[in-house]
């Protein structure tokens, strides 16, 4: 049986602040760049981006929480 997909915040290199856009990238397949371009985007045309931003990294466990051994 196949286990969920999970939704995390990665860690190490692959995250450049809070690892936030890292984490949904990996979670729809996506390049992490192509993430953090439309997050910038919607941060500078609706304003609503760096709110979503910091709710995200309070609310997502990091990658080693969710996959203990990471």
């Amino acid at each position: 049986m196949n286990e969920p997909k999970k939704l995390y915040r990665t860690e190490g290199k692959a995250a450049m602040l809070a690892g936030v856009c890292g984490g949904i990238a990996e979670y729809f397949g996506l390049d992490p760049s192509i993430v953090r371009l439309l997050w910038a985007a919607l941060t500078l045309f609706w304003g609503v981006g760096l709110l979503l931003y910091i709710v995200a990294a309070v609310i997502l466990p990091r990658k080693s929480d969710v996959y203990p051994g990471y």
